[in-house]
């Protein structure tokens, strides 16, 4: 049975994780669901969360969907069937009827796929599926929301009048438009509609002429709208036929509703069903984001999360395009406890936050952005104290609040507890504090809790060290530019790099050797000698990185070697096979060689045919005989690449047929004289040859002479002689 309190959902901002969540859902219903979604109280439940929201997530790749199961909230309409003799109103009833075919969809859906999603077909078979539903309402309304003719047949014998009635209207008032406008006495509009009725536009000066109702007139008074009164009879009877039919109607609702009033429960439920599969796939939609996977969930007591990323921070460094570190943190009942120290701003906290909101997003019911290979079991208990928490209401200072806290964790800690402490000890004087601190840590390892907690202490660091199940840890930093490298390293303490970061912050060196003198030479010593290791870890860290690459770079090179060596192989053979080709090519060259001389010298036909056939026999007789079903296959081979040839071959064709320029077929050149129209060969003006002197001629145009090389010239066919 998990209990988290409300502080820590609030120090892991988990509230933060469920508002993403809730954006996702489509329906209101299911938004206000997701922000109440809380850990999992049993294992069987989160379990078959778990797997429902990995199943939904598998829909994403595979072929079969799960269809759309958005929906209208029918809230209101559920609180009104409730009340007895109430009837709800004709578009409520195409929102159940909505609501009730994407339900019976759905079912059907799911008890098809089963193999596919056992997880989510478990919950939908706890719903009913009928069709009732849907049947009453479509007798009654239509697609559209509104009722069927065919309602009652009291319904139909009204419209069916009220369509006659309206026909006589529209009859009269074309009669009386056609005679008023005859006589002149309409404006230019002629009619218009007062109070949803047909009325004639009439100058005011006419308005007495006019047989009828004035029913209105416009805003200048110029124009009086008037019913005319043949038209009138027709209307009062269209307006009882409209009483009638709206108190039939509500007749029928009133039915209708009666009838739907057995399956409000049922209502419910589907609301409630479709509601949960909203959330599910929101979770689902969250996780795709995330990279979120279902981590194995073991009896044994091991929290190992490999490649863990905090989603917060991993959706937010993308939307940024900056990078995210993910961390590797293991607990176990052999190394239950991590002591994380180093530089601030190295990411300790983000590092312990990352465990705690992974393990509860974990319980309850959400994937998280881990490596597949990781691992955890279910904790009853997640304690945290992280951050600045001042009670100014309380009077509290942050040391008391965190003695307060401490004493919560010392009533609830035990082995089947993760406590997550930020900055253990701070807020009191170092010493006195880091001594309490060390107790209140004795007390935690000895009830066999898993924890993490980030410290500047070195009383904790030597503890952590001490402790059989208890281990150091420290986030790297970058030992020339003090840099962080956001990645977590377990089994050493990490240095506060207090004077480093001092210095590199521009801190005068005088000042920084006065502070050294104030304290203890012993702590400067094992200060620096823990700053020391840690820059060699972080060099052996960089070696490591440079030796991994080395080794990828050698496997590459490996592989191109080795397809190099394939290939050379496969051309060694098949040089080997042209050569024995070639060579037995010549041998049995040599042969026929050899018969054909001695034919040539004793003309003897009989030895001849008798030497062919002796080389064919010995030819054969290296030839393995293949069975009829294997010449089959070669035959089917032949054909199938000489199909293949034949399509290659057309393809070719087409291609050079595309490709083949049309001959171009030269004219022969004229032969240009003086009187000669002629035009420049990419020239429209039309000219006369003046004079003709080497290779140049003088063109008259007209208004103006110019000389042009005869080569540029062509002759006018219309003028041709």
């Amino acid at each position: 049975m998990i209990s988290i309190t409300e502080k820590t959902l609030q120090d892991l901002q988990f509230p933060t994780i469920l508002e993403t969540i809730s954006e996702i859902c489509n329906t209101e219903i299911g938004k206000e669901k997701a922000l109440k979604i809380t850990p999992f109280r049993d294992k069987e439940s989160l379990m078959q969360a778990l797997k429902q929201t990995s199943e939904y997530i598998s829909s994403f790749q595979n072929n079969n969907a799960i269809p759309n199961h958005s929906f209208d909230a029918i809230t209101h309409e559920i609180k009104f069937l409730a009340i007895e003799d109430s009837f709800l109103e004709v578009g409520s009833f195409r929102k159940i009827a909505t609501l009730s075919s994407t339900v019976n969809f759905l079912l059907n859906f799911l008890r098809k796929f089963d193999d596919y999603y056992p997880n989510i077909n478990a919950r939908a078979s706890r719903v009913e599926l009928t069709k009732e539903i849907v049947t009453l309402i479509d007798t009654v309304v239509d697609k559209y929301g509104e009722i069927k003719d065919n309602a009652s047949p009291a319904l139909s014998d009204i419209r069916k009048s009220m369509n006659l009635v309206r026909g006589k209207v529209n009859q009269s008032f074309g009669i009386a438009l056609t005679q008023y406008n005859g006589l002149g006495y309409l404006d230019d509009i002629k009619e218009s509609f007062v109070q949803n009725r047909r009325v004639l536009a009439v100058l005011s000066m006419y308005r007495r002429k006019v047989r009828g109702t004035i029913l209105g007139s416009s805003k200048t008074g110029s124009i009086a709208y008037i019913e005319p009164e043949m038209t009138l009879k027709y209307s009062r009877e269209l307006s009882n036929l409209e009483y009638e039919e709206k108190e039939e109607i509500t007749r029928i609702l009133k039915q209708l509703s009666n009838a739907i009033r057995p399956f409000l429960d049922l209502l419910k439920e589907y609301q409630d069903f479709l509601s949960d599969i909203d959330v599910i796939a929101a979770k689902a939609k969250y996780a795709d984001r995330i990279n979120g996977i279902l981590p194995n969930i073991t009896e044994k007591r091991r929290l190992y999360f490999r490649e863990a990323f905090h989603p917060i921070l991993y959706l937010t460094n993308k939307q940024k395009k900056e990078v995210t570190y993910p961390q590797t943190i293991e607990l176990q009942q052999e190394n239950r406890i991590i002591v994380i120290s180093g530089p601030n701003a190295g990411g300790k906290t983000i590092s312990l936050k990352t465990v705690g909101l992974l393990q509860l997003m974990l319980q309850s019911g959400m994937l998280i952005p881990v490596h597949e290979r990781s691992e955890t079991f279910l904790f009853d208990r997640i304690l945290t104290d992280i951050g600045d928490n001042q009670s100014i209401e309380n009077h509290l200072s942050t040391y008391s609040y965190r003695l307060k806290n401490m004493n919560y964790f010392l009533k609830k800690c035990n082995s089947k507890t993760m406590f997550l402490i930020d900055e253990f000890g701070t807020g009191s004087d170092p010493e006195l504090g880091g001594a309490l601190a060390e107790i209140f840590l004795e007390e935690f390892y000895h009830r066999e809790a898993f924890g993490i907690i980030t410290t500047h202490y070195s009383n904790l660091k030597i503890l952590a060290n001490e402790l059989p199940f208890a281990t150091n840890a420290n986030m790297l930093f970058d030992e020339k530019s003090l840099e962080p490298m956001y990645k977590l390293v377990l089994g050493q303490a990490g240095s506060s790099f207090t004077f480093e970061v001092a210095q590199k912050n521009g801190i005068p060196f005088g000042l920084i050797n006065r502070a050294k003198k104030k304290i203890e030479v012993g702590k400067v010593r094992f200060d620096k000698t823990i700053a020391n290791l840690q820059k060699e870890r972080s060099k052996l860290e960089k070696t490591s990185q440079n030796l991994k690459e080395e080794e990828t770079r050698a496997r590459e090179e490996g592989k191109k070697m080795e397809n190099i060596n394939v290939k050379i192989k496969q051309k060694l053979e098949s040089y080997q096979e042209l050569y024995d080709s070639n060579q037995k090519t010549i041998y049995i060259g040599q042969k026929i060689e050899d018969i054909a001389e001695k034919y040539f010298n004793n003309k003897n036909k009989k030895e001849l045919i008798g030497e062919f056939l002796k080389i064919v026999e010995i030819e054969n007789s290296k030839r393995k005989k293949a069975t009829p079903k294997e010449n089959k296959a070669i035959i089917a081979k032949k054909k199938e690449i000489i199909e293949e040839v034949k399509v290659q071959v057309e393809e070719i064709r087409q291609e050079k047929k595309e490709k083949k320029l049309k001959p171009v077929i030269e004219k022969p050149k004229p032969v240009l004289k003086v009187g000669d129209r002629v035009r420049m060969l990419d020239g429209k003006a039309v000219g006369s040859i003046d004079a003709i002197e080497k290779n140049k001629a003088t063109v008259n145009y007209g208004l103006f002479t110019s000389k042009v090389s005869l080569d540029e010239l062509d002759l006018v066919e219309a003028v041709k002689k």
